[in-house]
């Protein structure tokens, strides 16, 4: 069988096995990726396109028999290869039924760990070939963007389909919803990934520095420019400067704006010469731009400049099949970052989540898992929520009297309808005439 070379993550906390292992692998010409703890190794899977998951089971803190569970669970396309100093028929067994493909007792030689990988590679199930275009979005953009429903893949083939070239994007969607990753995955899975790309809030600049923060200026343009300096335009030369909340720039940046995708050129603030940029440019808004030009706020060629391509990211109520991938993702990160090991979820907090209607989109999601590790003493449970995401009981608008009260005024009602026989409301009460008198006195 020909070798490929693949991708090959190695978790051993013996420094000697992972050099041994990095030796062994390049030589089969594979490239690797080395962690010495099931932590370091999380952020490679998150971040890197692996190919196959070699680890060692004997690890402190998280062991390898977790870090085997979580992989088959969250990367099941992945094969898994078990290298142990420790070996039995139960630690086999186990290690199996976690999802390996093989168990590779140490020491090993050479061949035997070509084998292995050979054997691996055979049952694995998914070829370089056959990534699917949310995967490689979400090796390439650090593991930020994850779904599968079929309104984020409406996204990812918008982006795929741009990634590669300088035309202007507009990214329209609530607050919440991702915009900026969606700006981030066009730059960094494309062929200009390499060039800067700098984020820019227009919104978070006051009004009277916007114009010099995005073009620059000379020294003495106005009071406290003592020197010449550059603007986020010349920062993001031959990348892409993302423009967030759009709308919040005065008219007098967005008639520069304007010259700037016109003629591909700016001019500093103080200053009458012009020079050429090569950038591309990125904008969002979570406002209704097209109410801001009716008003007067935005201006209407802008607009249309901005627009050549439009992406729409959809809120979190409309992609909900995706909420346990972005689950699992911050509980990866949480679960690491605050408790130093891996979490889980139960179905039924899961439940919760998913009829949830998220106001806040994904940005409240990731707030609800953090605040849920926190609380959480290993598996998230329901209990864990917070209480407004759990079914309520609503109750009428209206005064409740308590159960003495109640009684009066029932037996009130029973008198009226009787027109005052006593006889008669004691049948309807179920309660003889003496009890009757005695409620009344």
């Amino acid at each position: 069988m020909a070798l490929r070379k693949e991708n090959i993550l190695i978790v051993d906390d013996d420094i000697d096995i992972l050099e041994l292992l990095h030796r062994h692998l390049k030589a089969m010409d594979y490239h690797t990726y080395k962690a010495v703890s099931v932590k370091e190794a999380l952020f490679v899977l998150k971040d890197s396109y692996i190919d196959l998951l070699i680890t060692d089971i004997q690890m402190p803190e998280i062991d390898g028999l977790q870090l085997m569970k979580f992989a088959n669970e969250h990367y099941p396309e992945i094969p898994k290869l078990v290298v142990t100093g420790y070996p039995s028929v139960d630690g086999a067994l186990e290690v199996m039924k976690a999802g390996a493909v093989d168990y590779l007792s140490k020491p090993f030689t050479k061949d035997e760990l070509k084998q292995c990988i050979e054997k691996a590679f055979a049952k694995g199930s998914l070829r370089r070939k056959e990534r699917p275009i949310a995967r490689n979005i979400k090796a390439d953009c650090q593991g930020d963007m994850v779904g599968e429903s079929e309104a984020f893949g409406a996204v990812i083939n918008l982006i795929d389909r741009v990634k590669d070239n300088k035309a202007t994007v507009i990214i329209k969607g609530e607050s919440g919803t991702g915009k900026e990753l969606v700006a981030r995955a066009i730059h960094y899975s494309g062929k200009f990934s390499r060039a800067p790309f700098i984020a820019v809030n227009c919104g978070a600049i006051p009004e009277n520095l916007q114009e010099a923060e995005l073009f620059g200026y000379t020294k003495g343009a106005f009071t406290g420019a003592n020197e010449n300096r550059n603007g986020f335009f010349q920062a993001a030369e031959g990348g892409t400067l993302f423009l967030d909340e759009i709308g919040s720039a005065s008219l007098a940046v967005q008639t520069k704006l304007l010259r700037a995708l016109q003629e591909k050129e700016i001019t500093k603030v103080g200053s009458q010469k012009a020079k050429k940029v090569d950038i591309r440019i990125i904008a969002a808004t979570n406002a209704n731009l097209l109410e801001d030009i009716k008003n007067k706020s935005f201006r209407e060629d802008l607009y249309y400049r901005l627009t050549v391509v439009e992406i729409n990211v959809p809120p979190l109520r409309n992609r909900k099949s995706d909420i346990p991938l972005l689950a699992a993702k911050f509980l990866r990160k949480y679960g690491v970052e605050y408790k130093d090991r891996l979490l889980r979820i139960s179905p039924e907090a899961l439940q919760v989540l998913e009829r949830y209607s998220w106001p806040g989109n994904i940005r409240e999601l990731e707030n609800i898992i953090q605040r849920s590790v926190i609380m959480s003493d290993g598996m998230i449970e329901v209990k864990d929520l917070p209480d407004f995401l759990k079914f309520q009981i609503e109750f009428p608008d209206a005064d409740f009297l308590p159960l003495r009260e109640m009684e009066k005024e029932y037996v009130r009602r029973v008198l009226i309808h009787t027109q005052g026989n006593k006889t008669t409301a004691a049948k309807i009460l179920q309660i003889d005439r003496k009890t009757l008198r005695n409620k009344l006195d």
